[in-house]
């Protein structure tokens, strides 16, 4: 899909250079990939300590 953007070329040369991608296309979809893991990611932590998963890690480490 083609779509017009105004990036300020100073953030988008950083960002190509710190991710060591040769196109601005690519430094683009990186970035909106890495956005929505991030976001998938602080969905996930949102969970932590409420679910009950009923594992015995002593059992599971064999420490009987």
């Amino acid at each position: 899909m083609r779509t017009t953007l105004d990036l300020p070329e100073s953030l988008l040369s950083e960002a190509m250079r710190v991710t060591h991608t040769e196109t601005k296309t690519a430094v683009i979809v990186l970035a909106l990939e890495e956005l929505i893991q991030k976001s998938k990611i602080a969905e996930l932590k949102r969970y932590k300590g409420k679910i009950e998963l009923g594992i015995d890690l002593d059992e599971i480490r064999a420490r009987r």
